[in-house]
């Protein structure tokens, strides 16, 4: 199992709320944002970087602000977000490395990609706490995974090479002709085996859907040992998050990265419209998220003692 060194620990610690739980606000998404402003694809191609970049500002602000840390891309939101003073300074930035979208294989399976010239040392030059990579792992399907894992692992090897945070995020997929029965239940496997995967490749965090089930949630706990997970929203209606959310911190998740499922219904081309559905809707739902963490998360999962002895010097 890989440690984290201090450099990374403090990273950690840093995009942790005081109580020790990860908090993170994803606004990292470019193809999904275009989609949720306009369902027509001519309208969606005419949506520029900056647009959407006004909307993550907004994102941060109003959400942000009230949390630990924000997950932002390097395409729309950084630098900006720190030359132009809208991120606290109390709040931590994860950087995404994955570019929007995938390529495809001969056979079918999703290649992940990188945003060009967006490495660590890059990471830290915008002001970054840290990183996130996000691949696409089919596990039972090793045929599927080559291009995903060396991309990982290029990227694992890059930021403890310069000593910082990466926080690792994967996503499993439906297979061309699986059915939505077989893919249904496949699923608490494959993601059981993306964090396998993972681990293998040296993730020191975990960002991933939620994998089904309580039961499933305390696997992932005892798979990852000492490497803290944290919870994705993939969209999901906030109600149905919040019970996930509650099935992951009660079996030894160790926070949440939320995303569309707090501001998908938000966010308009109309900055006063998004900014008005952010302090009205998207705040309240952080909120109830934020009173789940402190019902159910176990400081002792990662306290200073259990920290202390997963640090490496070097």
């Amino acid at each position: 199992m890989s440690k984290m060194s201090t450099s990374e620990l403090r990273g950690y610690q840093q995009i942790c709320g005081s109580n020790g739980a990860m908090m993170v606000i994803a606004c990292d998404q470019r193809g999904a944002m275009r989609s949720l402003l306009t369902s027509d694809p001519e309208l969606q191609s005419k949506i520029s970087e900056k647009q959407l970049g006004t909307i993550k500002a907004d994102i941060t602000r109003y959400l942000a602000s009230n949390a630990s840390c924000v997950l932002v891309d390097p395409v729309c939101a950084v630098p900006q977000l720190v030359d132009d003073g809208v991120i606290s300074r109390n709040t931590a930035l994860l950087i995404g490395l994955d570019a929007s979208g995938w390529d495809t294989s001969p056979e079918g399976y999703r290649l992940s990609r990188l945003v060009p010239n967006v490495n660590a040392r890059h990471v830290r030059e915008l002001g970054g706490t840290g990183g996130k990579i996000m691949v696409y792992l089919r596990s039972d399907h090793d045929e599927a995974n080559r291009h995903n894992i060396a991309i990982l692992r290029q990227c694992v090897e890059d930021f403890a090479k310069e000593d910082i945070l990466l926080v690792v995020e994967y996503l499993t997929y439906q297979l061309e002709g699986e059915s939505d029965e077989e893919y249904k239940a496949k699923f608490p496997e494959l993601i059981k085996g993306g964090a396998k995967i993972a681990l293998e490749c040296g993730a020191k965090v975990l960002k991933l859907p939620y994998p089904g089930s309580p039961q499933a949630c305390a696997e992932i706990t005892r798979i990852a040992g000492d490497v803290p997970w944290a919870v994705l929203s993939a969209g999901v209606d906030h109600a149905t998050f919040l019970k996930q959310v509650a099935d992951a911190m009660s079996n030894g998740a160790s926070g949440v990265i939320a995303g569309r499922s707090l501001w998908k219904d938000c966010i308009s081309l109309d900055s006063a419209l998004t900014k008005g559905k952010l302090e009205t809707l998207a705040v309240p739902r952080l909120n109830e998220i934020q009173a789940v963490i402190r019902q159910y998360y176990r400081a002792d999962k990662l306290n200073q003692g259990a920290l202390a002895g997963q640090v490496h010097h070097g």
